[in-house]
């Protein structure tokens, strides 16, 4: 479990620092009078997450490879990282739209109907917490493989005689 505490350590604060965003498009505004605007700002988030990521994969680096990490290794840190934060994502939903911001999903539907976006079962299709959950656990994973791919590209050892 030792082995694997880093990306622990940054699942957790990464769902922390989820919910504070979740605060934040509420205190905006986002999941009420500008609720239009939601989910174009929504996605700046994936700025935040890619540099939790790198954070957390130069952590790992530095703390646990002793500064010489070849890709695989940074890769595999951040599928465990992706792992965590997948796991987590529930919990995460959950508290986001009981407690931060509960009518958000009345709201969305209401705004996507009289827009004409879509119509009023297939928005309640899609706008659920049952919906959002399964969408968090695959996004999730499937967003961090991809940065992690790419982050421990950009953070592996040069010339490290380890790579294989």
């Amino acid at each position: 479990m030792k082995k694997f505490a880093i990306e622990i350590r940054w699942g957790i604060q990464f769902s922390s620092i989820t919910l504070v965003w979740m605060i934040f498009e509420k205190s905006m505004g986002w999941h009420d009078a500008l609720i239009s605007n939601q989910t174009k700002y929504t996605n700046l988030f994936a700025l935040v997450a890619i540099g939790l990521y790198f954070i957390a994969l130069a952590d790992k680096k530095k703390n646990y490879y002793k500064g010489t990490m070849n890709w695989k290794q940074g890769f595999i840190s951040g599928m465990l990282l992706s792992t965590v934060i997948a796991v987590l994502s529930p919990m995460v939903q959950s508290i986001t739209y009981t407690y931060i911001t509960p009518h958000y999903f009345e709201k969305i539907i209401e705004y996507r109907v009289a827009h004409q976006f879509q119509t009023q079962s297939q928005a309640e299709m899609y706008f659920n917490l049952k919906s959002f959950t399964i969408q968090a656990i695959f996004g999730s994973f499937s967003f961090g493989v991809l940065t992690s791919a790419i982050v421990a590209l950009l953070l592996k050892t040069k010339n490290n005689s380890n790579e294989k």
